[in-house]
């Protein structure tokens, strides 16, 4: 909605009604159209009236043209409704006694607010105090509008970011403001209580998404009663960069709210590109430097850990290494108009900001398709290792889904203590990472340390020897899709991972102590003695691990 049509809103009825010149004024009708909008000013005092109105009027007659067939308010009140009038004022007693009871019932049908006027009152009162006080609304609302235009150009000239532009509207709108991308990531907030941060009717509570998917954009938000959220997207040309937010305090969002909005929206769309301008740069810069880090090319230990420092990097510290890889698209979707800058730079982008909360001098670089962080780590004893600090990451970059946001593997190497040590760590979680999604799927999350034998089948570059392994080692168990293979590889599973406890077995596959003995004596006419052969049995355990390497197989 064009700010334009914000201003020119005016008055409800129900406010106009608060006025002295419509002093003892009743609705007799029509009382669900009250908060109808009053733009401008009207008296009708010939029959074809209908030519003439404009929505949003305020229509003031005595009735003289229809004094001869009152009947026909009943029809004009439908017809006037239709084009958007706001609300009809009928002075009685000169020209028309009473208004017709179908006149009444077609009011009440179509919302249109009818409103008796007293006798004593005069037209032209009640045109210049309405005309005046939609002008002076009109005028307060530019005045403060000029007023947030100033500040905000002040926090531009000051080079502020986005945090400076939150920073300085709450007290301009008596609410909290937030600037989030467009599927709802928090990138500046000031003046949102934490009851509100923890409402769920606005933000997810495991990621901290604000849920712009439920709430409405620009002027449309007002259509619900008692509104105190609404949003304004941040645009430049055709590219959305985000959405800027109010949710008022204890009042209902007005039009002034909407329109102070769109002119932050202008700010902080010019803030965001010139960011992103600078950022393109440096990012390349930092990235450039990141990749010669992580391949061991970034000279002596003491001149990258200084160069590090220059960047905002800390390296001379416990670190571990994540790498984040996004999976194919799922689909061949063409990216719509304003689908912001390409996938890996907002994924990227994602990265840093969850990044940066917790480790404000983590290396963060994104490249094509994986984004790479090497950030503190807590080594002390008891210390809970880095994976459970890297998946609270995933959920807040991943976003509960929120967005259509593509999925992504993650892999997390060991902690390392030295800077000479990065490349291998890189290299651990690149490596857990892919192992992690054959074996998980989209999404997974992996640690290195925890891949066990995994890491060493996925260091065989073989596939085929691996295939080869697989069956023959497993023999008629690798045919794949048939239920009853399926069922008997399951039980040889489960039995070898409980270190051939039959008992315990047969526990957890519901099966009799003598059907799961039977069944040992059919894997074994099949495989060969594996009860008394170790060597057989970690042959067929490796084997089942292959199968369970989705990508291997």
């Amino acid at each position: 909605m064009h700010a334009s049509s914000t201003l020119a809103r005016g008055l409800s009825v129900a406010e106009a009604m608060e006025l002295s010149s419509l002093a003892g004024t009743r609705v007799v009708a029509g009382t669900g159209g009250m908060d109808r909008a009053i733009r401008r000013l009207n008296v009708m005092e010939v029959p074809d009236i209908l030519p003439w109105v404009k929505p949003d009027e305020l229509l003031l007659t005595t009735g003289y043209p229809l004094r001869n067939d009152p009947h026909q308010l009943a029809t004009l009140v439908r017809e006037l409704a239709a084009r958007g009038l706001a609300a009809l004022a009928v002075k009685l007693g000169r020209y028309v006694d009473e208004l017709p009871p179908e006149m009444l019932r077609a009011a009440d049908e179509v919302g249109l607010p009818l409103l008796r006027l007293p006798d004593g009152v005069a037209f032209d009162d009640v045109l210049n105090q309405l005309l005046t006080d939609i002008l002076n609304r009109q005028a307060a609302t530019l005045a403060r509008a000029e007023e947030v235009h100033r500040v905000l150009v002040n926090v531009v000239l000051a080079g502020g970011g986005l945090a400076a532009i939150t920073n300085e509207l709450p007290a301009l709108l008596d609410g909290g403001v937030m600037v989030t991308t467009p599927d709802g990531r928090v990138l500046a907030r000031s003046g949102l209580s934490e009851e509100t941060l923890a409402d769920p009717r606005y933000f997810e509570l495991t990621s901290g998404r604000f849920q712009v998917e439920r709430c409405k954009h620009g002027i449309r938000a007002l259509d619900d009663d008692n509104a105190r959220v609404v949003q304004v997207p941040v645009l430049a040309g055709n590219l959305d960069h985000g959405r800027i937010v109010l949710i008022t305090h204890e009042r209902s969002i007005d039009p002034t709210d909407v329109h102070v909005l769109e002119r932050a929206a202008a700010t902080a769309a010019l803030v965001i590109t010139r960011d992103l301008a600078v950022a393109a740069v440096e990012g390349k810069y930092q990235g450039d430097f990141l990749r010669d880090l992580l391949a061991g090319r970034a000279g002596d230990p003491e001149h990258a850990v200084r160069h590090c420092a220059t960047l905002g990097w800390d390296v001379d510290r416990p670190l571990v290494v994540v790498v984040a890889e996004m999976d194919a698209e799922s689909d061949t979707r063409v990216p719509a108009a304003g689908d912001l800058r390409p996938a890996h730079e907002r994924f990227a982008s994602a990265w840093t900001m969850v990044v940066r909360e917790r480790d404000p001098r983590a290396a963060v670089a994104g490249y094509s398709q994986e984004v790479v962080v090497v950030m503190g780590a807590d080594d002390s004893v008891g210390a809970p290792g880095p994976g459970r600090l890297v998946r609270t990451m995933v959920g807040q970059v991943s976003g509960d889904g929120g967005g259509g946001r593509r999925s992504f593997a993650t892999g997390v190497s060991r902690i390392v203590h030295k800077p000479e040590q990065i490349p291998a760590a890189y290299e651990q979680a690149r490596q857990a990472a892919r192992v992690g999604r054959q074996m998980y799927g989209v999404g997974a999350v992996a640690d290195f340390d925890d891949l066990g034998v995994y890491r060493l089948i996925s260091l065989v570059p073989d596939g085929a020897e691996l295939q080869a392994f697989m069956t023959e080692t497993l023999g008629g168990l690798a045919v794949r899709g048939d239920a009853e293979v399926d069922d008997l590889r399951t039980t040889l599973e489960v039995l070898l991972d409980n270190n051939l406890n039959v008992a315990e077995t047969a526990r957890l596959l519901h099966f009799h102590y003598n059907t799961l003995r039977y069944r040992i004596g059919k894997l074994e006419r099949m495989l060969g003695p594996f009860t008394t052969d170790p060597h057989l049995r970690l042959n067929l355990m490796v084997a089942l691990r292959v199968i369970q390497m989705r990508g291997l197989t």
